[in-house]
């Protein structure tokens, strides 16, 4: 039996639902962010997060500094980019905009590879805007949570290499670490921005960067000095390093709470093979899916191959609204998320299915969550003379 007190179960895109021990690690006592203890938890909460990215290169840095996953835009836009050099953005939904719109903010030309709702960019088109001229970076969102579509990141990274191989390959993970395959060294990424809250199943609160050496010259060698005063990989760095070779150290401080809870579930995450998680989130997934099919309802990424394994996003029936479903749902213990995508935001609902919720079969989120969908749904239609 769960410690936890009794809530509806929250099976949005993320936050998500926790582990008890993550969770009663958030109740350690107040520690200073230098004490031995806390020095030492952080350091190997660094070090557990190469293993979370798969990757071995000692070059390569992650960072875990105290903010969103937003804040990951901010370090990537703020760092690796100048005023006036070319980013390419391959844009599927909400999050491609705003990545774009924070590249904007510290000067870069943007320019956005968009694909149809519910798609993504064709590879051959991603190929010939490469050719088109220099970018500093590509962006790419693995896993957009307003469209619940997966974008291949290896391929999109081969292309890179062989047409345009001094772009860095960045990609926003928020909504894919943990949950989507994704392999740092032997994909030859150079940035990837995720955040605690969803797959790695921890609170709200950490941005977690992961950087490649490439990426961190190209930071040391500007020609001028990063646009961010908290989001600077220069100030960081030493940072990150000192506390991995368990040495206290100073620049802001972290969240020692989050980063006990952080601990924890990457202690959990990779006590098993990553390519296990990933299975169980495409099984998960592939569960999912089916049921919504049955029910008639299409997802707005139609394409098997672009669809995500720890979310599904949904067309609601011909005449109903996400207010019309959503309280359904609630009344029977589960929540969902409404439609986020500006085009198409009244016409379908989001369905996370990560973390815990997939990996701890005893809990039965997703059998429940199924089947309040399908009284939910059954519901309005009558409601609504359907």
């Amino acid at each position: 039996m769960s410690i936890q007190a009794p809530h509806n179960t929250l099976l949005i895109p993320g936050p998500i639902e926790f582990d008890d021990a993550v969770l009663q690690s958030m109740s350690h006592y107040a520690e200073s962010h230098v004490a031995p203890g806390f020095v030492k938890v952080f350091g190997e909460t660094i070090t557990l997060t190469r293993k979370l990215f798969q990757s071995t290169n000692p070059a390569a840095q992650p960072f875990i500094i105290s903010g969103s996953g937003t804040l990951g835009w901010d370090l990537v836009s703020a760092n690796l980019v100048e005023r006036g050099e070319n980013a390419l953005v391959l844009n599927t939904g909400y999050f491609g905009d705003s990545f774009g719109a924070c590249l904007e903010t510290y000067g870069a030309n943007v320019d956005h590879l968009r694909a149809p709702i519910g798609d993504r960019p064709a590879f051959d088109e991603v190929e010939k805007a490469l050719q088109s001229k220099p970018y500093k970076v590509i962006t790419i969102t693995h896993v957009d949570t307003s469209t619940g579509v997966l974008n291949d990141i290896k391929r999109v990274a081969e292309i890179t290499r062989r047409v345009s191989p001094n772009t860095l390959v960045v990609v926003d993970g928020v909504c894919s670490v943990g949950s989507e395959e994704i392999d740092f060294d032997k994909w030859d990424l150079d940035a990837v921005v995720t955040a605690s809250q969803k797959a790695i199943g921890c609170p709200p609160g950490l941005s977690i960067v992961m950087v490649s050496g490439r990426a961190l010259e190209v930071a040391k060698s500007r020609k001028t000095p990063a646009a961010s005063y908290y989001a600077s990989i220069e100030k960081w760095l030493p940072i990150m390093q000192n506390y991995e070779n368990h040495k206290p150290s100073y620049f802001a401080t972290p969240p020692t709470q989050l980063v006990h809870a952080l601990h924890t579930t990457l202690s959990q995450i990779t006590a098993r093979p990553m390519s296990e998680r990933f299975a169980m989130h495409t099984q998960a997934s592939d569960k999912v899916k089916a049921a919504v099919a049955e029910l008639g309802l299409k997802q707005l990424a139609p394409n098997r191959e672009a669809q995500a394994h720890g979310m599904t996003a949904m067309y609601l029936p011909e005449g109903l609204t996400p207010p019309d479903v959503l309280p359904g749902l609630l009344k029977r213990g589960v929540i969902f998320a409404a439609g986020l995508h500006k085009e198409i935001a009244t016409k379908y609902i989001r369905f996370g299915h990560m973390g815990v919720s997939i990996s701890q079969a005893d809990r039965k989120d997703i059998d429940n969550a199924l089947t309040a969908l399908k009284e939910a749904l059954a519901e309005a239609k009558q409601a609504k003379g359907l």
